[in-house]
């Protein structure tokens, strides 16, 4: 029999296999999705890099984009609400389809 406790997920495949299984998916989609967003905060961070070298040798006007921050603001508190509520959601517990065991108006 073999484990699988050995393999090693990326941050996509632990994101899909947390949408797959809405069950135990919280914490693998929690830890998916933010592995998917630091290694696009690292992504963007090599890339400002090589950016900023490249602008010692030319040096361009810096423009701010306000727009692109607010985008990225909404789409994590976005994200941010999703969780929250998947978790949320998993840790309610179902109601019982048995009738109660007492009475629920006791006679008097």
């Amino acid at each position: 029999m073999s484990s699988n406790t050995d393999v090693r997920l990326t941050s996509g495949q632990r994101l899909a296999r947390g949408l797959r299984y809405s069950v135990v998916g919280p914490a693998d989609l929690t830890r998916g999705a933010v592995g998917v967003g630091v290694s696009s905060a690292l992504s963007s961070a090599s890339w400002l890099g090589r950016k900023l070298r490249k602008e010692d040798v030319v040096p361009e006007p810096r423009r701010r984009k306000p727009l692109l921050w607010i985008a990225v603001g909404a789409v994590v508190l976005a994200g941010g609400a999703a969780a929250f509520s998947i978790v949320r959601r998993s840790t309610r517990p179902e109601p019982s389809s048995l009738p109660p065991s007492v009475e629920v108006a006791p006679k008097p």
